[in-house]
């Protein structure tokens, strides 16, 4: 069986405040020329299919348009579409009956009665398991093996066995998404990969935007990561992913196909931090002709100018980049071996971090014993705040 695994194409997302149609667009076209070139037997949309759970109706015609073109690139292939955080699982499901005649199943909520529901065939070819986005507090126990023991007694013919979820599996690397820690990503808590059950030859997830495989001594659980950046903080290749599968058993083949995008994120400078001159000197010799999103990196004493972002707007008049924000740091200073954080910088630092910094403050040495201590209140902490 082969699959084209993709997941997270906030639909509909804008940056700060300029629309990114034509870049979704232009997302989906090459969707579109993946699938005519490639031929899979299974498209997986594995959730935060739009960026709001009340998308527009443009937005929604896109998907609706992208989705028939891309069954007409290959009008055997199953596409399977399940609902992510950011979407309404009821919405999802409106057009489920009319979505089948072009073999798309729509899966927004979770079926706990009738477990048949998130199980489809592909004649032939394999099984997949269709899990969208649900709290973790409305997923019965043991759900996820459930599921793969009922595909395991329908699985005669031993086929591969393919399950989706839209979650944060614990272990995976969240670089780009703000304020995560290892316990909560994107307002969704970590799951242990155990939890997932056993009996998939690959695990397709959504949810997490930096595409990777996640540790299971296995090669088959694996994030296809956002076609396109939602954030400046993305700063890594984006792809869809293609799975082939020979038998069930058998460790899955992936490669990935990066997906471009006609107006890249653009951080500048690309490392580091300037100073507020320096950063209008570069934006002022950026390329008039490159189409691009712009943030600067800024090292500031005090404060940016109150007109700081009125001169860089002006800066890129005439270009057909976009400045977006400045990021501006606090350089660091040092007052009695104590370093002062912005409130941004504070809260981006690890609570770990901050104990440590106060530690070293209060001259107690911070050893190991005293981390493993630390992080086993923070669990407590974690575990009491989700049965709250």
């Amino acid at each position: 069986m082969k699959i084209l695994h993709t997941s997270d194409w906030h639909l509909g997302h804008t940056l700060y405040n300029y629309d990114r149609t034509e870049e979704q667009q232009a997302m989906l076209e090459q969707m579109v020329s993946i699938v005519e070139e490639q031929k899979p037997d299974v498209f997986l949309l594995c959730g935060d299919v739009y960026h709001t759970p009340q998308p527009s109706a443009a937005v929604q015609t896109m998907l609706s348009d992208g989705l028939v073109r891309i069954h007409e690139a290959n009008p055997q292939m199953t596409i399977v579409m399940t609902a992510g955080n950011h979407d309404s699982g009821t919405k999802h499901e409106i057009f489920q009956t009319p979505w089948k005649a072009l073999k798309v199943y729509a899966i927004g909520q979770l079926e706990r009665e009738d477990l048949d529901e998130h199980i489809i065939e592909v004649p032939g070819k394999g099984w997949i398991v269709a899990v969208p986005y649900a709290n973790e507090r409305n997923i019965p126990e043991g759900f996820f093996q459930q599921l793969l023991d009922k595909v395991a007694e329908k699985n005669t013919e031993n086929l591969p066995v393919v399950m989706t979820a839209h979650t944060t599996v614990k272990g995976c690397d969240f670089t780009g998404h703000d304020q995560a820690t290892e316990y909560n990503v994107g307002g969704i808590d970590s799951l242990e990969l155990e939890e997932m059950g056993e009996g998939y030859d690959y695990l397709a997830l959504g949810h997490i935007h930096h595409g990777q495989f996640v540790h299971s001594g296995k090669h088959n659980v694996r994030y296809s990561g956002t076609p396109l950046p939602v954030s400046f903080d993305e700063n890594f290749t984006h792809s869809v992913s293609i799975v082939e599968i020979g038998q069930h058993g058998e460790t899955p083949a992936v490669k990935e196909i990066e997906i471009q995008n006609p107006h890249p994120l653009v951080t500048l400078p690309t490392d580091g931090l300037a100073t507020w001159e320096e950063a209008k000197e570069l934006l002022s010799k950026f390329p008039d002709d490159i189409p691009a999103y712009i943030r600067l990196n800024v090292e500031i004493e005090n404060f940016l100018p109150v007109e700081a972002n009125a001169e860089a707007a002006c800066l890129a008049e005439g270009k057909q980049c976009r400045f977006c924000c400045i990021n501006a740091k606090r350089k660091v200073v040092r007052q009695d071996n104590v370093q002062v954080l912005t409130v941004q910088e504070f809260q981006e630092e690890k609570p770990i971090e901050i104990a440590r910094r106060y530690a070293e403050y209060e001259g107690i040495s911070f050893d190991e014993e005293m981390q493993t201590m630390f992080n086993e209140v923070m669990d407590m902490v974690a575990e009491e705040s989700r049965n709250d």
